[in-house]
């Protein structure tokens, strides 16, 4: 189904709005992809907070025409589905662990920070811990030196304790 001029200026604008809030933008090539394993990617993606979205390619190009992301014009060529996300690796990570059980779908290139990124440099940064797992590292890290310093005292105080009724 063919879309009208007006209903074509609501889809740049909308996808404007969401590439305009993105910081990471990645191209997979979809060809041959049922619609189950589709949807699940869907589901995925939403759970993540990415925006998944198949477009056409020069609306999609119209779209980020004047952002980070245009860097990727070269790129949008044939069938893709683009995926936005706010959290600079969400995207890449949705998109990359789904390729890795569907040999269907082939991850064509991504733009962060208004570089190019090709399929090796989305695959690498797929592979970058999620912000909550750094998080989680960090406060372990802080909570090691608290632990072993309680422990000490706990022992010391078992020791006193031992000492006074002996």
């Amino acid at each position: 189904m063919s879309l009208n001029r007006t209903e074509k200026q609501a889809v740049v604008t909308q996808v404007a709005a969401v590439a305009s809030k993105a910081q990471t933008l990645v191209l997979a090539e979809y060809r041959g992809i049922d619609v189950e394993p589709m949807t699940r990617l869907r589901a995925q993606a939403r759970s993540k907070g990415v925006h998944l979205q198949v477009l056409k390619n020069t609306l999609a190009r119209r779209a980020v025409t004047g952002t980070g992301f245009e860097v990727l014009a070269g790129e949008m060529t044939g069938p893709l589905i683009y995926g936005f996300s706010e959290d600079a690796i969400a995207a890449a990570k949705v998109i990359n662990d789904f390729a890795k059980t569907n040999d269907k779908m082939v991850v064509r290139a991504g733009a962060y920070n208004g570089k190019l990124l090709d399929a090796e440099g989305v695959k690498q940064l797929a592979s970058i811990p999620s912000r909550e797992e750094l998080l989680a590292k960090l406060l372990g890290v802080m909570q090691a030196p608290l632990t072993g310093f309680v422990a000490s005292v706990a022992a010391l105080a078992k020791k006193r304790e031992e000492e006074a009724a002996a």
